[in-house]
């Protein structure tokens, strides 16, 4: 599959872009539904890409802080740090 080879070659940044194109392009509604379809099947597929481009990243810096003899990593928090 044409998909599967382009995973090699596409960088987290690129595959975030066509993401963003395409859930833009989702969310006019002004595509048919097959094209619709083909385009959210391309976003699971990058969405995929992306979450093992970031799994391979975390792995390199665990790698790296133990090293340097730091083996613990604090998570990084989502919430928000100001209410609204």
């Amino acid at each position: 599959m044409s998909s599967e080879k382009n995973s090699e070659s596409l960088g987290f940044e690129q595959a975030m872009a066509e993401l963003e194109q395409i859930v833009s392009a989702l969310e006019e509604g002004e595509l048919p539904l097959e094209e619709s379809l083909k385009q959210f099947e391309r976003a699971v597929f990058l969405s995929r890409i992306s979450q093992q481009k970031l799994q391979q990243a975390e792995q390199k810096v665990q790698i790296l802080m133990q090293q340097n003899g730091s083996e613990e990593l604090n998570p990084f928090s989502e919430t928000p740090t100001s209410h609204d």
